[in-house]
């Protein structure tokens, strides 16, 4: 498979808003606190327009098949570093799954975190996402703090 991997433009957002259904849909089976109806994550266009993010999209043969995203934040002031790169929006369409089209995208979103001097990535996976964390442990992430909830 010939894959590119570009950064998202607004012109994109259509697709962008497909993605972030898929994985709205996804998830719903592990959070049960997530409300019904039409939801959103994320400000994709004020991802896109950051100069402080990227929005990366993994393209075949003309077809936009997955995303991703990585944002400069602020760490908390007890920790070593002062900034720290988020990653999210990680989605690769259904019939491209388990082609390393996510590795890929990791790949391109830690070469951009790497030009801009932060040493510390991290993201959010639902514990019970066993395919998604097993795919970002391969890549190097390790386990770090389990949120507990409890719904009274």
């Amino acid at each position: 498979m010939d894959l590119v991997i570009r950064a998202a433009v607004a012109a994109d957002a259509e697709i962008l808003l497909e993605f972030e259904s898929g994985i709205i849909k996804a998830e719903r089976p592990f959070d049960n606190s997530l409300r019904e109806g039409e939801i959103h994550y994320y400000d994709l266009l004020e991802l896109i327009r950051s100069p402080r993010a990227t929005v990366l999209l993994a393209v075949t043969e003309h077809e936009i098949i997955g995303s991703g995203y990585a944002k400069i934040l602020p760490a908390k002031p007890y920790q070593k570093y002062k900034e720290y790169a988020y990653l999210g929006f990680m989605y690769v369409k259904p019939a491209f799954r388990g082609q390393g089209v996510s590795q890929k995208i990791l790949e391109a979103l830690i070469a951009w975190v790497k030009t801009t001097g932060v040493t510390e990535v991290r993201l959010n996976v639902y514990d019970e996402n066993t395919a998604a964390k097993k795919a970002y442990q391969k890549f190097g992430f390790r386990p770090n703090l389990l949120e507990m909830r409890l719904e009274l």
